[in-house]
């Protein structure tokens, strides 16, 4: 009886340890589903753990064809930023396809209304979204390694075949009836063989071990489209369709990996410890192992396939989310053709990364000539339009009251510096990248629209204004819209037939200036420079001595050392 008590004692303890982990499982889950509902419509507050971004990119690179935003473009805007502002994604091939589809400017009408379809219906659909959600956290993210690494780091094992481990398990055969006819030969054929096998093993597993951690997610990604394909939602009807298709090509991947998925001592039970012996043994994993590989390598194109519409799916959750974030949004108005003029007409444009933008408007069919002080907003402004064309073609967001324009491939050469590693100074490094929009101009397809600031400031004032005037009027083409920022003011003069003028202008109050950033008409005609010397609280004498330096320039197209700011005798005078 006491025992009886014991027994009933030690269950009802277990069965409250088990009901208070079920208990808390659940609690935890409840507060991640109102996490994740809270953070739809901010901006992404993640930490990134270092190198964690590093493999982000391996979609991208692995399907970049056509169009797509180069490093230079890239860099210049600093999308990285913005990319890590939209991404809420809670997997890895969401956050992976939200980048691809960030760094690929779509040219399909038919696919930018599909997104726009699908970002509505996710928004709309609350519940159906948090679903997804849940199941895409489940999922998880690989860390600082993409799944494309992992299954590149495949490809290193080259062919491997089961024939040597199915030859040795069918000697077991003759040699376990070698018993019955001479019982010592026969013990010492298996005891042979069993030990053969058990030394062989442990060195397949040492090669085979790291490769597991790639089949894993691939089956965690297969889980993954399994529950996604179980969702109740009319929208997502045509996707999960594809999924079913692509999931019963994967049978055969599965039974591989009932004996190829397991690891020795993975739970110490009495059942998988009997597995194991087998296993060194017979080499039923290896075996299963092997059969796994195969059938990954019969199935790649299917499994980027089932990779790209769970990502995308997920990608366009961010972009929802994205759009929930901003101030105001739009959808962009894109024109016919992909052969279209690259004019653009934008209202209410914002740059998305400022927290109390300034809106500014512009409409042009040509080229624009943007001039101001230091500091005015030039740079922000031509960012601020870049970006909008980008979002409009990728995410068909704009952060803008309006936005028109036909397709166009978008190309910047304006945050450029040395390269060190090649050892080509800025001015190489310039003109490098003003070639390939030349290049690209030249060349079939939508049009295009570049931005460039301060055009080749890697070299001397004279060259610098007659090359950069040639280089913007070589732009002024049918199919190109180029918006250059300068300080150079001769330009706006020597590129008035081609190019519209515009600027912004900075107030001084009380001794400190101020900039409004509000784009207008016409070219700059006040510069700061010298005055931002004078609030810094440079010496009284180098600001007038400068300023009677620039007057006299500005009269008379010479610069003339100003009385006061040097001898006579010393004086030098120079023509440009």
């Amino acid at each position: 009886m006491e025992y009886l008590i014991l027994f009933a004692a030690l269950l009802f303890i277990g069965l409250l340890v088990f009901a208070k982990g079920l208990w808390d499982a659940g609690r935890q889950r409840r507060y991640l589903e109102e996490e994740v509902r809270k953070s739809f419509g901010l901006p992404s507050r993640r930490k990134y753990e270092d190198g964690e971004t590093e493999g982000i990119p391996r979609y991208f690179e692995k399907h970049r064809d056509g169009f797509f935003l180069d490093d230079i473009t890239w860099n210049d805007l600093n999308l990285d930023m913005l990319f890590l502002r939209m991404n809420v994604a809670l997997s890895s091939a969401g956050q992976e396809y939200l980048y691809y589809m960030l760094r690929t400017p779509c040219f399909d009408r038919e696919e930018l209304a599909e997104r726009e379809r699908m970002i509505r219906d996710l928004t709309r659909e609350e519940e159906v979204r948090l679903q997804l959600q849940m199941l895409y956290l489940d999922a998880g993210r690989t860390g600082k390694y993409s799944l494309y690494d992992y299954l590149d780091f495949l490809d290193q094992l080259g062919e491997r075949s089961s024939l040597r481990q199915i030859g040795t398990d069918l000697l077991f055969l003759p040699a376990v009836g070698l018993i019955a006819f001479a019982p010592p030969l026969g013990i010492v054929a298996v005891v042979t063989l069993m030990s053969f096998n058990i030394a062989t093993y442990l060195k397949q597993r040492k090669i085979i071990d790291p490769y597991l951690t790639s089949f894993r997610y691939v089956f965690r990604c297969i889980r993954l489209a399994e529950r996604l394909t179980a969702v109740k939602a009319d929208f997502l009807e045509k996707e999960k369709e594809k999924l079913r298709v692509l999931l019963g090509r994967f049978q055969g991947l599965k039974r591989s990996a009932a004996f190829g998925m397991h690891r020795p001592g993975n739970s110490g039970s009495p059942l998988d410890l009997i597995l194991d012996y087998l296993n060194m043994m017979f080499h039923f994993d290896i075996m299963g192992f092997n059969r796994m590989l195969k059938q990954m390598r019969i199935h790649a194109r299917q499994v980027d396939e089932l990779l790209t519409i769970t990502g995308r799916l997920e990608a366009l959750i961010a972009v929802a989310s994205f759009r929930q974030s901003l101030e105001n949004w739009c959808e962009p108005e894109l024109d016919s053709g992909e052969t279209a003029p690259a004019g653009i007409l934008m209202e209410g444009l914002y740059h998305p990364m400022l927290t109390n933008p300034v809106k500014n408007a512009i409409e042009a069919d040509r080229g624009v000539l943007v001039t101001g002080s230091n500091a005015s907003g030039k740079s922000t402004f031509l960012k601020a339009v870049a970006i909008n064309a980008i979002l409009a073609q990728t995410v068909h967001t704009c952060c803008a009251d309006r936005y028109r324009a036909g397709f166009v491939r978008v190309m910047t050469s304006m945050a450029l510096r040395d390269d060190l590693e090649s050892g080509e100074s800025y001015y190489i490094v310039e003109i490098r990248s003003l070639k390939r929009i030349l290049d690209a101009a030249a060349q079939d397809g939508p049009g295009v629209l570049c931005f460039v600031d301060e055009v080749l400031r890697g070299t001397n004032t004279v060259e610098r204004i007659a090359a950069s005037t040639q280089i913007l009027r070589s732009l002024n083409r049918p199919n190109v819209c180029c918006f250059a920022a300068t300080h150079d003011i001769e330009l706006t003069e020597l590129l008035k037939e081609e190019y519209d003028n515009y600027h912004f202008e900075e107030e001084i109050e009380d001794g400190d200036i101020r900039f409004p950033y509000l784009l207008l008409h016409g070219k700059a005609t006040t510069r700061n420079a010298i005055r931002l010397l004078a609030i810094m609280g440079y010496d009284e004498s180098i600001i007038r001595a400068a300023e009677r330096m620039a007057s006299r320039f500005a009269e008379s197209g010479r610069w003339e050392e100003a009385p006061g700011g040097g001898s006579d005798a010393n004086r030098n005078t120079t023509t440009i």
